[in-house]
């Protein structure tokens, strides 16, 4: 049966650590700690890759992206934004929107939203109003809470293309 929309979920969850560059939406944001990972920890990204491959059923971020392989090693996420972009287009599938949370105590993220839009509709080829990026805080509560961490959830809407 053909689908004509694809919906997906993703989700990302990273510690921080000290004397890394705090990176969100392919945005660096001043902190004294970034994201703890093999590439440069991009949650924000990393879940709307997953969001995207899981839309179409092509299996997650470390499936095409494996931390275990060392040409990934602090790669930049907005190239496997793109990558991931493209595998959904050569599936005949373009962006309609995508929805995406971050949670995170500090920084407070409302400065950077705006870029942090902007680069992903660019990274996307879409309108700026097809991305929403929020931020909110756990209050307190768990490792975020604790300042421990970050997680982001993103969710897309895809559509068949006409083209």
């Amino acid at each position: 049966m053909k689908q004509n929309f694809r919906i997906g979920s993703g989700y990302d969850v990273h510690a921080f650590e000290s004397e890394r560059p705090l990176v969100l939406g392919g945005v660096h944001i001043p902190f004294d700690r970034g994201l703890k990972g093999h590439s440069d920890a991009d949650a924000l990204l990393h879940s709307v890759c997953d969001a995207l491959l899981g839309a179409l059923a092509l299996g997650d971020i470390g499936k095409h992206f494996p931390d275990t392989d060392p040409k990934y090693k602090n790669i930049d996420s907005k190239i496997l934004l793109k990558q991931t972009y493209g595998l959904i287009k050569d599936h005949g599938y373009e962006i309609c929107n995508l929805d995406s949370t971050i949670v995170i105590e500090r920084p407070k993220m409302a400065p950077y939203i705006d870029m942090m839009r902007k680069t992903i509709a660019e990274l996307l080829g879409c309108g700026v109003e097809q991305v929403s990026v929020k931020a909110t805080t756990s209050e307190k509560m768990g490792f975020v809470g604790l300042e421990e961490g970050a997680k982001v959830f993103a969710t897309v809407l895809l559509q068949k293309s006409e083209a």
